[in-house]
């Protein structure tokens, strides 16, 4: 039989990869190969990730008896002069979803039969490859609940074994690693199978249990942080849908894998995802807002507003976001700024080492409401976000160093604070005036206005939620005394809604007790996943001058807050 050549592109690993499998099935000698494309442009975050990922899989496939050899240049060219130099007879390559990778694979078909080489595309991305399930009238699915029930019933392939030992024709230079730039968060995670699946073992055991009630939780972190892995292939998104299905919290956490499939079949069928409203209103494309100085702000995470800051500043920390603050920072930028979703697509690109075309352009204009979103009208109310999902402030505190030292709720609001106790903290005026955060007027019968409501759930939300977390870690210590919840002081809405008149706020309190202290490592899940030490040094600076104060997009509704579904990392 000839030599195969297997063409790795994001399936780095040899466990359940199938082009890997079927090419040892097929072929008595095999050549696997990665080609560094130097047509594209991967930003540090992604390229040092990609670089550990192929380093290890060439480890991997040295203990088996190969090698992996690695070319630059254009990867079609470097599949067709391999496989002429070996006489290769096939090439196994696994098939994907972006244009980039479409329009590879025709272009990899078109030259193979001009050269009599056989090509075959297998699945290996997806635990339901684009194109398996369908609707009656149409070529893929636009809502995701029925997308979910046909996923479920689907007929899962089954994983496929790692191949035991591998033959590569003699002669073949293996080539150099890519290299691992320089400039890269500084909390990254490490590339590679092997890290995958050690990951993916220690979730599956633990935190799974827990995904369906905590994986919004933002100080706690009970989110899988495989989202690289997954989008580099390091680990495989069925066989970890496998694992995880029949387990507690499995179902919920199936879900998030199945989001991410529906991205894939949606961008499969509109490859312009990443550049094109999938959704155009009634009126053509939306008037979005430029504000250079705005949009500076946001990506710096300096836009007064806590929870939004704290989600931009994990990002350029770690190269990670929480998938929460991910949905915050990205309504913020769109529905209260009113700025293009394209920018916050493109700086999430920038900076993720999961960046995917699909998941991260389906999921912007899934918020922007240009997408795949039966209720583009809904907004996340930052406030009322972060009362439900970080109620004692801990997630802020970890990455705002400025405000380190509030309690819940000062933390999640500065500006109610005294004017000389602000300049002592460093910490920006909010970019939008907070007044009309969520605007509206008040209607017939004296209406409270919007941003009244919005306050009262804010307060309501910070109180209940603190007292069930006060609760819980009651029950698992009891070794050090805590100020009870219940201790309030009562504060003028005026502090924090200028204009809001202090009778609308009538029997509402704030906590008294700073909640800085209700750091259980036991219950907050952070003696799993220790926090890096952030300072005000490796922090993302503001621009020079930062923007003017501004209104919030008219859109906003204050009442917004139901907990999707939609995933951006699992």
């Amino acid at each position: 039989m000839d030599p195969a050549i297997v063409l790795f592109t994001r399936d780095l690993r040899v466990h359940d990869n199938p082009a890997l499998a079927d090419a040892c099935a097929r072929g008595r000698q095999v050549v696997p190969l990665f080609v560094v494309d130097p047509a594209l442009t991967v930003p540090p975050n992604r390229a040092r990730f990609l670089a550990e990922s192929v380093a290890v899989l060439r480890e991997q496939l040295r203990a088996l008896g190969g090698d992996l050899v690695i070319r630059r240049g254009d990867p079609v060219a470097e599949v067709v002069r391999l496989a002429r130099q070996a006489t290769a007879g096939t090439v196994f390559v696994a098939g994907d979803v972006s244009r980039y990778a479409t329009r590879r694979e025709q272009r990899l078909a078109r030259e193979c039969a001009s050269h009599r080489i056989a090509l075959e595309v297998t699945p290996g991305h997806a635990v339901v490859p684009a194109g398996d399930v369908r609707p009656a009238d149409g070529d893929h699915y636009r809502v995701f609940t029925p997308y979910w029930r046909a996923w479920g019933a689907a007929a899962w392939r089954q994983p496929r074994q790692a191949p035991r030992a591998l033959a590569v024709p003699p002669g073949i230079e293996p080539g150099d690693l890519p290299a691992r730039p320089a400039g890269c968060s500084g909390g990254l995670a490490p590339g590679g199978e092997r890290a995958g699946r050690d990951l993916a073992r220690a979730w599956l055991d633990g935190p799974l249990k827990r995904y369906g009630d905590e994986r919004d939780d933002l100080a706690g972190d009970e989110t899988s942080r495989l989202s690289a892995y997954l989008r580099f292939g390091c680990v495989s998104a069925l066989a970890l849908a496998r694992a995880a299905r029949a387990r507690p919290g499995g179902e919920e956490f199936c879900r998030q894998l199945a989001w991410r499939d529906f991205f894939h079949q949606v961008t499969a069928a509109f490859p312009d995802i990443a550049v094109t409203d999938y959704r155009p209103g009634p009126r053509g494309p939306r008037d979005w807002a430029e504000d250079p100085d705005a949009l500076a702000a946001w990506q710096a995470g300096r836009t007064g507003i806590p929870v939004v800051d704290a989600g931009l500043r994990q990002l350029a920390a770690e190269g990670f976001m929480h998938n929460r603050a991910r949905m915050i920072t990205a309504s913020f930028l769109t529905r209260t700024l009113g700025i293009d979703w394209r920018h916050g697509y493109r700086h999430f690109g920038a900076v993720l080492a999961d960046g995917d075309v699909a998941c991260n352009a389906g999921n912007w204009q899934w918020v922007a409401g240009t997408g795949n979103n039966p209720r583009p009208g809904r907004v996340l109310n930052p406030l009322r976000q972060a009362a439900r999902f970080d109620p004692d402030g801990e997630y802020v505190r970890r990455y705002v160093p400025e405000l380190a030292s509030l309690g819940a709720p000062d933390v999640h609001a500065p500006w109610r604070l005294p004017a000389a106790r602000r300049r002592q903290l460093g910490y920006p005026d909010p970019l939008i005036d907070v007044a009309r955060l969520a605007p509206g007027r008040p209607g017939a019968g004296g209406a409270l206005p919007q941003a009244v409501v919005a306050f009262r759930s804010f307060s309501t939300g910070i109180t209940s939620r603190a007292n069930r977390r006060a609760s819980a870690r009651e029950k698992v210590s009891t070794s050090s005394r805590r100020a009870p919840v219940s201790s309030m002081t009562r504060c003028s809405a005026a502090t924090i809604w200028p204009g809001v008149p202090a009778t609308a706020m009538a029997g509402r309190f704030w906590p008294a007790a700073a909640l800085s202290t209700w750091n259980s490592p036991s219950v907050s899940g952070m003696a799993r996943r220790p926090p890096a030490v952030y300072s005000a040094r490796n922090c993302p600076k503001a621009p020079a001058s930062l923007p003017r104060l501004r209104s919030a997009s008219s859109s906003v509704s204050p009442i917004a807050t139901k907990r999707s579904s939609i995933m951006f990392a699992p």
